[in-house]
């Protein structure tokens, strides 16, 4: 009888456990999806405040990225089509091209805009979580984490680069010039996608783009956390654009070398059909023995212009985006 009723006992009580097992599977694969889900909505909170930082950045500062650009790419006096200052080279471009031709070449940095600043902050921000897992001290980690995510960012933007520099140096008024698209077609069926087309003046374009983010990022963030907040919310937007901006014109005055390369190798050669500038170094040390040290920080001026407030939106758009996206979404 005893064993009937322990047989009895244990046969009540096999169903019992396997419905606990079962619960805590349940537990368990709800806790999985949870943390998806947590983790899907953290990286469309970065790619939606990051591209919504590049879009403002382009649209209020690419006329002075244009101005940059056609001071990088003239040779010295010697260039027929030289400006004499910063002012001359405004009035020349209104004169000759009218108000849109400081928007020459806008169409390929917004295209990539969007899925450039996206791909910036959202790997700058898996990069910083990698590294918290290393020894590395909490201000090392922001300055790698920068590294990377240029590095990365290069890799995405160089084909639209291409496309931009080369409408950029087209001197004829706006109505006249091909379209994004058609230049675009052009390159690739001249050059390819490779090295010589769509992806000419790559390594600078790392340099470029991996130098300022590692300062830009590695002095945001490392002196924001240094100089305590302020409670009111006017003074403390003034602080983080304050920060914002010495740290996108401290970056800048830092990473031109590799962008004069850049515009050098992705611009018109001299002489068409002889490629005069064909790497990133070798084009440094050419423009330095022929035109001084002074030609390697040719745009200084408009690039900081540009850069310097240009960053301090753009840190500034993606904190506020991806705070609002946090409470509301």
């Amino acid at each position: 009888m005893q064993t009937g009723q322990a047989v009895y006992k244990q046969h009540r009580g096999q169903p019992q456990r396997g419905a606990g097992g079962e619960g805590r599977t349940t537990e368990t694969l709800r806790m999985t999806t949870v943390k998806h889900r947590s983790m899907l909505r953290e990286a469309s909170h970065q790619i939606i405040a990051g591209g919504s930082a590049g879009l403002v950045e382009i649209c209020l500062m690419h006329p002075l990225d244009v101005v940059k650009t056609r001071f990088q790419i003239q040779r010295g006096t010697s260039d027929p089509n030289s400006y004499k200052s910063l002012g001359d080279c405004f009035r020349t471009i209104f004169r000759n091209e009218g108000v849109l031709g400081f928007y020459k070449g806008i169409l390929p940095p917004i295209l990539a805009e969007t899925p450039k600043r996206a791909v910036k902050f959202f790997t700058f921000e898996q990069y910083k979580k990698l590294l918290n897992l290393t020894p590395l001290s909490p201000g090392m980690i922001f300055c790698v984490a920068g590294l990377g995510s240029g590095l990365t960012e290069a890799v995405v933007v160089n084909p639209f680069e291409v496309v931009k520099v080369s409408l950029q140096a087209n001197r004829d008024s706006f109505k006249e010039q091909p379209s994004s698209f058609a230049q675009a077609r052009r390159i690739m069926n001249s050059d390819g996608f490779g090295l010589k087309g769509l992806n000419k003046g790559l390594t600078s374009t790392l340099g470029r783009h991996g130098v300022f983010n590692m300062i830009y990022f590695g002095f945001y963030f490392n002196v924001k956390d240094a100089i305590p907040s302020n409670p009111d919310p006017t003074l403390e937007f003034l602080r983080k654009f304050a920060i914002g901006l010495t740290s996108g014109t401290i970056s800048s005055c830092v990473n031109i070398p590799f962008d004069v390369a850049k515009s050098r190798i992705q611009g018109p050669q001299p002489v068409p059909g002889e490629i005069k500038y064909r790497t990133c170094f070798q084009t440094m040390g050419l423009v330095y023995r022929e035109e001084g040290y002074l030609a390697l920080y040719k745009g200084l001026v408009p690039k900081i212009m540009r850069l310097g407030p240009g960053g301090a939106v753009m840190l500034l758009v993606y904190e506020y985006v991806s705070g609002w996206l946090q409470k509301n979404w």
